[in-house]
């Protein structure tokens, strides 16, 4: 696997003004410092202990995201290291990590996800859920957090119809929240697509793809 090649390839066929973020969770140290070689920097993990263990070990301007479901006890572990969190999947997970954004002096951007999969599985607002908080002003009251945008993830599925469906109510999401917010000036991510539907996301609005198997190969648990 050259994952600096990899990395070449998938960034040629990546539109300017969309953020690659290289999925590398299970992936070893030695895989993320070949994509480091030719300037990637924005890495996403999805465990709280693999991001910070990674964070202590490699280069300091390396930017890390958090893409997984995160746990409200795994808020603080993360803190110090994480870029942008974008999982946030609870009034309660936004407002804690506020508080301890503001225990440590930082301020954390964080997306808001969003639920349109058929799977029960997947976490995130539905659009009632999103508008509501919005609405309720909760947002705009936050000190050490940015909103700004939302993730989702099309329903797993080979039907490209319903993919695309996803990816448009994704989008229309995004500008619905956009029209409610007070000040939406930072609200401008749409972070959706992944290896398999990245291109049908990129058509339908994404800012910001999360790319890990056809850059690292597949997981090694």
């Amino acid at each position: 696997m050259n994952v600096g090649n990899n990395i070449l390839k998938v960034r040629a066929t990546i539109p300017q003004g969309v953020e690659l973020v290289a999925v590398s969770k299970f992936h070893p140290n030695e895989a993320l410092m070949e994509a480091y070689e030719v300037g990637q920097r924005v890495f996403g993990e999805s465990r709280a202990t693999e991001l910070v263990a990674k964070a202590k070990s490699l280069p300091d301007d390396i930017q890390w995201h958090f893409i997984g479901h995160l746990q409200t006890n795994k808020v603080r572990m993360i803190m110090p290291y994480v870029s942008l969190i974008h999982s946030v999947d609870s009034e309660r997970l936004l407002l804690l990590i506020d508080a301890e954004a503001k225990r440590i002096n930082r301020t954390i951007d964080v997306l808001l996800q969003v639920h349109v999969a058929e799977e029960e599985t997947k976490f995130g607002f539905s659009l009632e859920e999103l508008l509501q908080l919005v609405e309720s002003g909760v947002i705009d009251s936050l000190e050490n957090v940015r909103v700004v945008g939302v993730m989702g993830m099309a329903t797993n599925t080979d039907d490209e119809m319903r993919i695309n469906a996803d990816f448009e109510a994704i989008a229309q999401t995004y500008q619905q929240t956009r029209t409610l917010l007070k000040n939406n000036d930072a609200f401008t991510q749409i972070s959706m697509g992944m290896s398999d539907d990245y291109l049908i996301a990129i058509e339908k609005g994404s800012t910001m793809v999360r790319i890990g198997s056809t850059i690292f190969g597949y997981r090694q648990y």
